[in-house]
């Protein structure tokens, strides 16, 4: 498994100038981590490492070979709980974040719900939680299908982040091919699962995984919180079971992972020499 990390390593800065600190630091793959529909004014000012899904992919493409980094993952995290809203990213996007991906050879977009924002978010039943989730990712699988590319789903959300939930959108959408999971071993712990089972349970449909370790700080939100976007201290350092995690995946065809932490290159280093002392690492 390769390891690579996020794309969000100096702030206000742009996409090259995080590939130029990515490769500094050793790495040969990163995700695309940010990425927005139409124009972003920070983005063409250059203040914001964000690519935009009506870009040409190509040119994308040409920007990580400069770096001789190669893209393993679009980002669309959406929200899949909110109602349907032109200015909330969500389906359409997804659907620009797969044929993006498809041109220049990306096999996987993530994405997930989020946790609910809007009133009518919230007050929506478990039941229906599964069924908007599933709707709004029905025709982007579709078009994944034909495209050869993947779907998935990471936990940061009320959904994404148990088991259950997980199965049952997989389980509403007829478990296509073209559906797997992103494991953030942060996320899931932090909503209240254990990564290790959820590891377990779905070795054969995580295709991509977010590594970030917690401190003993956070458990007081456990299962009250969902998604804490990265973590700050090296993997091995904190309360997850991320060499459970590693024993559960050994076996898993996956292909590379992503460092979810902001740090130094001393915590990102001593987190791939973890990886590395629990035989996940290439």
């Amino acid at each position: 498994m390769k390891i690579g990390v996020f794309l969000l390593i100096e702030p206000f800065a742009s996409v090259e100038v995080q590939l130029q600190r990515a490769k500094a630091m050793g790495f040969d793959c990163a995700d695309i981590t940010d990425t927005n529909a139409g124009g972003s004014m920070l983005g063409t000012a250059g203040f914001s490492p964000t690519i935009s899904l009506d870009d040409n992919p190509f040119e994308v493409k040409r920007l990580f070979e400069k770096y001789d980094i190669v893209p393993s993952t679009v980002c669309a995290h959406a929200g899949l709980l909110e109602p349907s809203n032109p200015g909330i990213y969500g389906t359409s996007e997804i659907i620009k974040a797969v044929q993006f991906a498809a041109a220049i050879g990306i096999k996987d977009v993530v994405t997930t719900d989020m946790d609910p924002r809007s009133d009518w978010a919230k007050s929506l039943s478990y039941a229906e939680q599964v069924f908007v989730v599933a709707e709004k990712l029905y025709t982007p699988l579709k078009m994944a299908g034909d495209y050869g590319v993947r779907v998935l789903l990471e936990p940061h959300g009320p959904i994404t982040d148990s088991i259950q939930g997980l199965q049952d959108v997989m389980d509403r959408l007829g478990n296509p091919d073209a559906l797997g999971i992103n494991l953030d071993t942060g996320n899931s712990w932090l909503g209240g699962a254990d990564p290790v089972a959820m590891a377990k349970t779905f070795q054969d449909k995580i295709y991509h995984v977010h590594w970030k370790d917690l401190e003993a700080q956070w458990e007081p939100k456990r299962g009250e919180m969902f998604g804490c976007g990265f973590s700050t201290i090296a993997l091995g350092d904190g309360v997850i079971d991320i060499r459970g995690v590693c024993d559960a995946l050994k076996d898993a065809s996956i292909e590379s992972s992503t460092l979810e932490i902001i740090g130094d290159e001393n915590i990102l280093q001593r987190s791939v020499d973890y990886l590395r002392q629990c035989g996940i690492a290439d």
